[in-house]
This record gives C-alpha cells, structure tokens and sequence, in this order.
C-alpha cells in the first residue's frame, strides 16, 4: 500500500478510536457509580470493554475508509450516515455514564442500532467486505442493548 492510501486509512482508523478514547475521557469519573449498580447476568469484566471497543473502532475505520476509498455515487450518503451513528455512539457513553439516564440511554442506543443497521445496508451496496466488517460493531451494541435495558430495570 503506497502512502497516497496509508494516510487515509490511519486517519480513518484513527477518528472512531479518538472519539471513543475522548467519550471515555468524559465519563472516567462515573465508574465508581456503574460499579456499585446491579448488573444483570452475562455482564463481561471491565477489562473487556476496552479491549473490545478498541477491535470494533479499528473494523469500523477500516470499513469506513473501503467507502472513502470507492467511486460509488453512494459514497457521500453512506459516510454521512456512519458520521451520524458515529455521534450517536459518542453520546450514548455521555447519556449512560456521565448522566445516569439507563432509560433515555437505552432509547438511544436503538437508534444508534438503527443507523447502524442503515449504514451496513447502504455499505453492502459499496462495498459488502466494508458491511461486513460492522457486523461485529452491530452485536457488540445488540448486546450493549441488553445491558443497557437490564441495569435499566435492575436499578430503577
């Protein structure tokens, strides 16, 4: 790969880790509170989320950058469509860390699982290696959605 394409990838990779690492940056006050809730069953250890979510921005920056890097049409529409999931996810750690709002949180996250849905539909028609790379990305958050409802209704 010449540096005429290298540079974008890492920019591309870059962007979702950046703003996870800042999201996380602004909520790393309120672990305390989330550690003395009642979690429901299937709740990971908390190493896991960082491990995790670092894997997904790096598949979600290398999707991303198969649609920069396309010709198709489609191309504007589908990373305007990342970028508004991408503000999504940024504000769901904010709503449910930083605010404590399981339940708005938990609204929030079925629209960011919404977009994502949209997003990988509009991505499989430019680049169905670039959809599939948000596969796990779209789990991770189904999951993410059964936490969010669960420390919801344990914690009410």
């Amino acid at each position: 790969m010449n540096s005429k394409k290298l540079g974008p990838l890492i920019i591309s990779i870059l962007i979702p880790i950046a703003l996870g690492m800042f999201a996380s940056l602004l909520t790393k006050n309120t672990v305390t509170i989330y550690s003395q809730l009642i979690k429901p069953p299937l709740n990971p250890p908390a190493f896991i989320f960082p491990i995790v979510w670092t894997i997904l921005y790096i598949l979600m920056g290398i999707s991303s950058y198969l649609i920069y890097s396309s010709n198709s049409p489609l191309k504007t529409r589908a990373l305007n469509i990342y970028g508004a999931q991408l503000i999504f996810n940024f504000f769901w750690s904010i709503i449910f860390f930083g605010f404590n709002m399981y339940l708005l949180a938990f609204i929030w996250l079925v629209v960011l699982i919404l977009l994502i849905i949209w997003m990988i539909v509009i991505f499989y028609r430019i680049s169905p290696i670039a959809a599939y790379l948000q596969i796990p990305y779209l789990l991770w958050c189904l999951f993410a959605a059964y936490l969010n409802f669960m420390v919801y209704y344990l914690n009410r």
